[in-house]
C-alpha cells in the first residue's frame, strides 16, 4: 500500500513539473510571436503612431479653451499635442458637448476626449479614464484630473498614462 502511495506522489510531482514546463514554454512561445500586453483590440496605438490621433475637446478653461479657430488652447490640448508629437501623429480636433464627444468615443470615432475631467466623472460607462495626472485645489477640495480614452484600448491608454506621468515630473 505504501509503495502505491509513493508512486502516486511521484506521478503527481512529475505532472506538476510537466504542467510548469508547458506553461513556461507557452509564455515564451507567445512572447516570441510578438504578443503585446496590454493590447488594443481596435489597434488604436498602432493606428495613431505615425498617423492621425482623433481628439475630442469640450470647453472648460483653463484646461480646454475654444476660440473658434479650430485649434483649441489650454493645458490639456498642449499636453496631448506633445504626446502626438512623441508618436509622430497629426491631430484631428473635434469640439462639442461632453455627451456628443463621449458617444463618439464609444463608437470609435475619437481616440481621446479632453475637457478638464476629474476622476469622479460620470462618463465612465462610455470611456476609460486615465490615472489622475494632475491634482489642483478646487472649490470642493483637491481635484484629480484625468483624460478619457476609448474603453478597452489599453495599449493606447498605458502609453498616454506613461507620457502624462513623465510630463508631470518634468
Amino acid at each position: 500500500m505504501r509503495t502505491a502511495l509513493n508512486l502516486a506522489i511521484v506521478c503527481r510531482m512529475r505532472n506538476a513539473r510537466l504542467k510548469s514546463i508547458a506553461v513556461v514554454s507557452a509564455i515564451l512561445l507567445l512572447t516570441g510571436c510578438g504578443l503585446q500586453v496590454p493590447k488594443d483590440p481596435e489597434g488604436t496605438l498602432d493606428r495613431v503612431t505615425d498617423g492621425v490621433m482623433r481628439v475630442g475637446v469640450t470647453e472648460n478653461p483653463p484646461w480646454v479653451e475654444l476660440d473658434g479657430s479650430g485649434e483649441p488652447a489650454g493645458s490639456e490640448p498642449a499636453l496631448i499635442a506633445r504626446f502626438a508629437d512623441e508618436l509622430g501623429a497629426e491631430i484631428e480636433w473635434t469640439d462639442g458637448s461632453e455627451t456628443a464627444l463621449l458617444e463618439a468615443l464609444e463608437r470609435g470615432e475619437l481616440d481621446v476626449v479632453l475637457g478638464g475631467f476629474r476622476d469622479d466623472t460620470p462618463w465612465v460607462d462610455l470611456g476609460a479614464i486615465t490615472r489622475p495626472y494632475r491634482e489642483v485645489e478646487g472649490v470642493d477640495g483637491m481635484e484629480r484630473h484625468v483624460m478619457i480614452v476609448r474603453l478597452g484600448e489599453n495599449g493606447f491608454q498605458v502609453a498616454l498614462e506613461r507620457f502624462l506621468d513623465e510630463a508631470e515630473r518634468s
